[in-house]
């Protein structure tokens, strides 16, 4: 099963729709999605690596965009929108403790969030929440998606041939470590 999803994820990087549907997930995911772009993102660099900086650019992008739309929510609408998110991750009763610790650390908190597996949205609505300086965090979030992106990027296009070759020769080890980083960035979260 891994394989089949992992060769359609390789042959889909060079569809005209690829990227449409990178900046959709990598939009979401800044906002209400659980999935980080990276899954799309790193078979379509390793399938194009002459894409890369356009992937990464799609994806930052995209990621920033997404991340406006988590701040509105967390401002505008957090008791319709940005509550129910944040309790299904579990993290509604410390929300006062989290306000003052954004307080004190506000650009770190995006700046770390954006560049680790840590759910990016959480940090996104709570920053709308916490009425976080819109202008510190739009550039904190530019920064913080660009360096995570285009670092994952730059790798892949230089290291992309035996990447490529270790990653197939060991989906299933790579997909599981993949997913213990996922689930430990949830399990931070949890533990926050």
């Amino acid at each position: 099963m891994l394989r089949r999803l992992y060769n359609r994820m390789l042959a889909a990087a060079e569809h005209p729709s690829a990227l449409w549907i990178l900046a959709i997930v990598s939009f979401a995911e800044s906002s209400v999605f659980p999935i980080p772009p990276d899954v799309m993102m790193i078979p379509m660099i390793l399938a194009a690596p002459h894409r890369a900086w356009l992937i990464a650019g799609v994806c930052t992008a995209a990621s920033v965009v997404g991340a406006l739309l988590g701040y509105g929510i967390g401002h505008f609408f957090f008791e319709q929108v940005g509550q129910p998110v944040l309790e299904a991750m579990g993290k509604a009763e410390k929300m006062d403790a989290f306000n003052t610790t954004f307080s004190e650390w506000g650009v770190w908190a995006v700046l770390i969030a954006g560049m680790t597996p840590f759910p990016f949205k959480v940090i996104t609505i709570m920053s709308g929440w916490a009425s976080f300086p819109l202008i510190p965090f739009l550039l904190s979030s530019i920064v913080a998606r660009s360096l995570r992106f285009f670092i994952v990027a730059a790798l892949l296009k230089a290291y992309g041939p035996p990447i490529r070759g270790f990653v197939e020769k060991r989906l299933g080890l790579v997909f599981a470590a993949f997913l213990i980083v996922l689930i430990g960035g949830f399990m931070v979260l949890r533990v926050l």
